[in-house]
């Protein structure tokens, strides 16, 4: 699958641009309601089309009018442009030009970057005359669009994927690239510095000393490595300077990049939600994770302690069974080898690509042992399975209906996948699709 770059979906407030979002990431993530306003922060999700995937960026509305949290609004905006290779402006087929349109459309100039205008809310032909009027904001030939019923979609994403850029993931150079990730103050730029084995990164006991992302290459026992000190992600809610936004914004493409995340937890102060929240977006980008708890020379010892916190994180983090859990301290070093193996595992696990001869035999093997159950009026049946990329490990399985695949036997497709290859650090993606005529059958 080919990796593109990032899209952000701008326009004034209520002319759907949240509906178009979840149209195009074909589910309902983004809040979509007939209230002025609704989305305020900046929503990422991946979007793919037609064997091309890219980063797409939902964002609030800008007016005019001092509206509550108008400011806060355009902050977000102004980041998600400036992240952005390429962007989608929204208006109201049904409204007409209006003074905020205009408004947006001088804010989208001085970005002199690649505008596509959807025309919003056509959903018959007696409206397709309306979208006329919007060339006078002179961002070209306008798409009708309605996202409510799916109209004119497929034209749009084949627009975005022929514009947008393919993604530059070689940034960090030649090498594993890994990214620290955690909470401020979690000892994310220690850890950093005990690897290197010098101070190449500032440490403080303040909270967010570390704003941009820091990468540092080095070889480490004949392997090349580029080691990413992100700033610690706060809250969204807890993210009020501009220096922050945009801190943030850094180490969340540094993530992104990444071949591997490594989240960082302080071991003294134990398992918060916010550690859950910060990973997400390694998560979202299906990025394999190394859960390291750092100062653990901080926290009481008892002879179970290792693994009470061990049966905690697993019950905290259940989406991240597969990644590995290093115990250490970065003000003493121990365990810094088997922090590596671990990381030398994810990439190894994360890059890894299976004989199609070979994954459809324990495809037949698994269906023989365990058939599927009775689900949706159908029982399920694999007839050809293919590797169709790596980072993650993506298999196509061809049945004979997807909506005869209940969940638990697509669970148990990922673990007999997992035992058989060895894939134990890091995530795999299994998409269903219908056997289609003159299919490979097992």
């Amino acid at each position: 699958m080919k990796e593109l770059g990032t899209v952000a979906i701008v326009g004034k407030p209520s002319v759907g641009k949240s509906t178009i979002f979840n149209r195009l990431i074909q589910q309902r993530k983004s809040i979509v309601s007939e209230e002025h306003g609704v989305t305020r922060d900046r929503l990422y999700s991946q979007c793919e089309w037609l064997g091309n995937r890219f980063l797409l960026i939902d964002t609030g509305g800008l007016e005019l009018e001092k509206a509550p949290f108008q400011k806060e609004i355009r902050a977000q905006v102004e980041l998600a442009l400036d992240e952005a290779d390429l962007i989608v402006f929204v208006v109201d087929g049904r409204v007409g030009v209006t003074d905020d349109d205009n408004y947006v459309a001088k804010l989208l100039y001085k970005t002199k970057k690649k505008v596509i205008l959807a025309v919003n809310k056509i959903d018959s032909i007696d409206l397709t005359a309306n979208a006329y009027e919007f060339y006078s904001l002179g961002f070209g030939d306008p798409f009708i669009v309605s996202a409510s019923h799916g109209i004119g979609i497929g034209d749009l994403l084949d627009e975005i994927v022929k514009d947008l850029p393919e993604k530059n993931i070689s940034d960090f150079g030649q090498g594993i690239a890994f990214a620290m990730v955690g909470r401020p103050n979690v000892g994310k730029s220690s850890l950093v510095n005990a690897i290197l084995g010098e101070k190449r990164v500032i440490v403080s006991p303040i909270a967010g000393t570390t704003r941009d992302s820091v990468n540092t290459s080095f070889t480490r026992d004949g392997k090349e490595y580029i080691a990413i000190d992100t700033a610690g992600l706060k809250k969204r809610g807890k993210i009020y300077e501009a220096i922050d936004k945009y801190a943030a914004l850094r180490a969340v493409d540094a993530i992104s990049k990444a071949q591997v995340a490594v989240l960082v937890i302080d071991a003294s102060m134990g398992i918060i939600e916010q550690d859950r929240h910060v990973i997400e977006t390694a998560t979202e980008n299906n990025k394999p994770v190394v859960i390291v708890v750092n100062k653990w020379d901080l926290h009481s010892h008892s002879a179970d302690d290792q693994k009470n916190f061990t049966l905690e994180l697993r019950s905290y983090f259940k989406f991240l069974d597969y990644s590995p859990i290093v115990y250490l301290s970065a003000m003493y070093r121990p365990n810094l080898d088997i922090l590596f193996q671990a990381i030398d595992k994810c990439y190894e696990d994360f890059n890894k690509r299976i004989q199609t001869s070979i994954l459809n035999q324990v495809i037949i093997d698994a269906q023989t042992m365990n058939e599927a159950p009775d689900f949706n009026g159908g029982r399920v049946k694999i007839s050809f399975a293919t590797q169709v990329t790596t980072c993650p490990p993506t298999f196509v399985l061809f049945v004979n209906n997807p909506k005869f695949m209940h969940f638990s036997y697509l669970r148990y497709i990922d673990n007999t996948l997992r035992q058989a290859f060895k894939l134990t650090n890091t995530p795999i993606r299994l998409l269903c699709r219908k056997k289609g005529q003159g299919e490979n059958k097992l």
